[in-house]
């Protein structure tokens, strides 16, 4: 099942432009909302690497968590709702192990419903 997976899916590499990036500071940033109120977003902006976990919201929180995203880590349950939560320059990493996980990456690579 897997294997066929993979082969609908257009990449199974990372893109060039974070293969090539140097990941000398790396970030992870969860959605326990322990960085609320203690604005370190301009901090965590200055990561080479941040890596935001399940539905961590950045809209309306940016002087608290930043607003740079470049890997969305996820189940797909967990996955923000809002398209404001996937810059075009970030990449989404579904974390898929239990079976519904490979249903919904099939139904989104197929356009159908789950």
């Amino acid at each position: 099942t897997v294997k066929d997976l993979l082969e609908l899916l257009p990449e199974h590499d990372l893109p060039e432009h974070l293969k090539s990036k140097p990941c000398k500071r790396c970030v992870v940033v969860g959605s326990g909302g322990i960085l609320h109120g203690l604005e370190l977003g301009d901090l965590l902006n200055q990561f080479d690497i941040v890596i935001r976990l399940n539905d961590a919201p950045v809209q309306g929180y940016t002087d608290h968590v930043g607003n740079k995203t470049t890997i969305r880590m996820t189940y797909p349950e967990g996955a923000p709702l809002s398209e404001q939560e996937y810059p075009p320059s970030s990449l989404f990493l579904a974390v898929l192990f239990k079976r519904v996980d490979f249903n919904w990456l099939q139904a989104m690579l197929k356009n159908e419903t789950l």
